[in-house]
């Protein structure tokens, strides 16, 4: 355990060196593409249309789309159209860039989902709303609590799934933020698919694992946030740090009382003052229940963070337990001078409670690469392509935006 922690430590390192940021709630750069180029400008160029005008006018929309086939869980493949609109509702020397983000999709064997998930800053950054709604019928493989187990032990789960988490912030000092939340977790009909086992007793877990059942989680939240990016779609140099404790209360209908609190801290640094890009970036959180009464497909596990961008390389779920705690860098670089064309190195590792002792018994380490495609210049939204491995895995993911 001592060895797990110094190695937390050392990992943590990074993203706890917080660069001193100017005393003021600006931008302080209007990012120029003079230079730059993206696929709407070679479909421009194609068609023989007129170069796009640069234009200052505050609240236009940055539309970007990707549909694609994958894999979806539970086996069979998914039509997937991805859709992320940036937008300043403010002049962008003080104003950070909005998003809002739609990943639809579905397949032929009634697999669906519906997923909208938003990030919206207000005229001079006084306030930040954050949304996250979905409604998913969505089947999900789990190995249980905590690591150690072989690929093979799992078991397939079945539910359809409504979640609505909203929250609203306001500025207290420049980049830090305050605000309160509520969050809202319904799973419909909870079954194992004819297993002879039930989730319940295949994962020796008696919160929100009753075969046939229902689980609802409803709580409020209490929020902080530090953020000098001026982009959460594609972060240039700058800090990220969140907090969000959670309480699920039975007077406003959850099943149980519970409680839970998510660390997000991130560290992005440029290695070059001009040209292209040339960047590290760190991220870690800690994800952990502190109470009981946590439903089961609520607890901490890997893919399943608030932006569900965690563990590439590792299968969604793969681990899960009382407590989660993740680390992950990556190297960014521009291929063309233009920023057409850029690659990525990333490695992560995460560790999951395990059920009996609560402790972090097993790392389970990722790696992998990704190419960047730039599809628009003026929000600054690269088409994602990564293929990730881990052990007894690997896949190809496909997205809208960095990872992180």
């Amino acid at each position: 355990m001592k060895k797990f922690l110094l190695l937390l430590i050392s990992c943590l390192s990074p993203c706890l060196l917080m660069a001193q940021t100017p005393v003021d709630t600006t931008n302080n750069v209007d990012i120029d593409t003079t230079g730059q180029k993206d696929l709407i400008d070679i479909a421009r160029s194609i068609v023989k249309d007129k170069p796009r005008k640069l234009s200052r006018e505050r609240k236009q929309v940055y539309f970007s789309f990707l549909p694609i086939s994958t894999s979806v869980p539970g086996g069979s493949y998914a039509l997937v159209t991805s859709t992320t609109a940036g937008f300043y509702l403010g002049d962008r020397k003080s104003t950070y860039l909005s998003s809002v983000n739609f990943a639809p999709y579905f397949n032929l064997k009634g697999r669906y989902g519906l997923p909208i998930h938003s990030s919206i800053w207000t005229p001079d950054n006084t306030f930040n709303i954050q949304g996250d709604t979905r409604f998913l019928v969505y089947p999900q493989y789990t190995w249980g609590l905590g690591g150690g187990q072989a690929e093979a032990d799992k078991i397939l789960v079945n539910y359809s799934y409504i979640r609505f988490y909203q929250s609203v912030l306001k500025r207290v000092t420049p980049f830090f933020y305050a605000g309160l939340g509520y969050d809202l977790d319904y799973y419909v009909n909870i079954n194992t698919n004819g297993s002879p086992a039930t989730l319940s007793d295949f994962t020796g877990y008696q919160y929100g694992t009753a075969p046939g059942k229902n689980s609802f989680s409803s709580g409020l939240t209490f929020n902080l946030l530090y953020d000098t990016r001026q982009n959460s779609i594609n972060p240039i140099p700058g800090v990220f740090a969140n907090l969000i404790y959670r309480h699920n209360v039975e007077f406003i209908g959850s099943d149980n009382n519970s409680q839970s609190v998510y660390i997000d801290l991130r560290k992005y640094i440029s290695l070059t003052f001009a040209g292209p890009k040339n960047q590290l970036a760190f991220w870690a959180y800690y994800w952990t229940t502190i109470s009981t009464g946590t439903p089961y497909l609520n607890l901490p596990s890997i893919g399943n963070d608030p932006y569900q961008r965690s563990g590439r390389g590792i299968e969604q779920n793969r681990y899960r337990g009382q407590s989660l705690i993740y680390f992950e860098t990556e190297y960014r670089r521009d291929i063309t001078s233009n920023g057409l064309l850029g690659f990525v190195l990333f490695a992560n590792v995460n560790a999951a409670s395990q059920a009996d002792t609560r402790r972090f018994s097993y790392l389970n380490p990722a790696g992998g690469a990704g190419l960047r495609v730039k599809f628009n210049k003026k929000s600054n939204t690269n088409i994602c392509i990564d293929y990730g491995f881990s052990k007894d895995y690997s896949n190809v993911t496909f997205g809208l935006g960095e990872t992180f």
